[in-house]
């Protein structure tokens, strides 16, 4: 790359570093990413209703990822700043080719080519492979139906579960349901009508 190239990809990077300075100090006077701040709008979270605190730890993390985000493009402009110093600039960081100049104009930070990029991304996990630790150990409640075929989330109903944890294996249970009706006590079995029947006139 000629040192008119190089120039105007300094500058330009020196401009982005500028905007992305402000940004963390304006993420800083807005208390964005201070946990400290955001957490403590009260002395105890006892009386507080479960959905209060998870908005406050979710706007709480957001904020936190997202000065990080900030902070990881500072950490490329100067490692790009550095690489224009040492002539290694626009030179990918993965196969060593250079990098196309349009992708340098968009992202003038850029440390790998199109190529290598994609590569990169494709060994990250997908989102729905990319589960917490946790669900390992813990397992899905009522994963499995009674005929072995997987299903969603209950998989059974949940009464049968339960009925099926009450049953006593020495123990005949028997209900007398031979009534048509289906009724479970007898008093059911009175209409409303028979019931105003016998009330005093």
């Amino acid at each position: 790359m000629d040192k008119d190239k190089l120039e105007y990809f300094k500058n330009k990077l020196i401009n982005e570093q500028q905007r992305v300075n402000q940004i963390i100090v304006q993420m800083k006077q807005n208390g964005v990413g201070n946990s400290n701040s955001e957490m403590a709008t009260e002395l105890s979270f006892s009386d507080n209703h479960p959905s209060d605190t998870a908005t406050e730890l979710f706007d709480m993390e957001k904020g936190l990822a997202l000065k990080q985000n900030e902070f990881t493009i500072m950490r490329k402009i100067r490692d790009a700043l550095k690489s224009i110093e040492d002539n290694t600039y626009g030179k990918c960081k993965c196969c060593g080719k250079d990098i196309i100049e349009p992708r340098l104009e968009f992202i003038p930070y850029a440390e790998n080519c199109v190529r290598c990029e994609n590569d990169l991304n494709d060994k990250k996990p997908a989102p729905q492979n990319d589960r917490c630790v946790e669900e390992d150990v813990l397992g899905i409640p009522f994963r499995y139906s009674s005929s072995g075929a997987e299903v969603g989330i209950e998989a059974e109903d949940t009464f049968m579960v339960v009925d099926r944890f009450n049953e006593l294996d020495d123990i005949i249970e028997y209900y007398d349901d031979d009534d048509e009706g289906g009724y479970v006590e007898s008093i059911e079995k009175i209409s409303n009508q028979q019931y105003k029947n016998q009330l005093p006139d």
